[in-house]
């Protein structure tokens, strides 16, 4: 009887632990919904962006990535991303994919313009910069410096 009390408590602790570490797994992957207005930017290429990856302002995080569509007509990467809604973003303002690290992960980047105007639910930022592929400037780099005659 008292083995099996035991096996019990013992159970009830493992579970316990199991609903601590799912909760604070939910938390650091900031799973929740975006509750903010969306707002869209025009790419070239996403460069390995994904949704759910962060939207920052001076290295902030602001709003994160929801969707990814390929404009039909256009074939550019239209990517939509959800504000804070705190946060209001000069109508003027650009983007750019910037990499989080050199192992990996990337962001989009807002860069506040100066213009007193503030995008709207639904604008498209049309001044975006694509990513820069770090094994297309090796690929440069050392095709440049064996046509030197090297």
């Amino acid at each position: 009887m008292q083995r099996s009390m035991l096996e019990t408590v013992m159970g009830a602790v493992v579970l316990l632990a199991a609903v601590a570490f799912l909760s604070i797994a939910y938390e650091a992957a900031d799973l929740r919904g975006s509750g903010g207005y969306e707002i869209e930017a025009e790419f070239g290429a996403t460069g390995g962006l994904s949704v759910g990856d962060d939207v920052r302002i001076s290295g902030i995080k602001v709003g994160q990535i929801v969707r990814q569509e390929l404009d039909p007509a256009t074939y550019s990467a239209r990517i939509v991303i959800a504000l804070d809604p705190a946060i209001q973003v000069p109508a003027d303002s650009s983007a750019r994919i910037t990499a989080a690290s050199l192992l990996g992960g990337n962001y989009l980047e807002l860069l506040p313009g100066a213009e007193l105007d503030m995008l709207q639910a639904g604008d498209v930022i049309y001044d975006t910069r694509d990513p820069v592929s770090l094994t297309d400037l090796l690929g440069k780099a050392v095709f440049a410096a064996g046509s030197d005659g090297t």
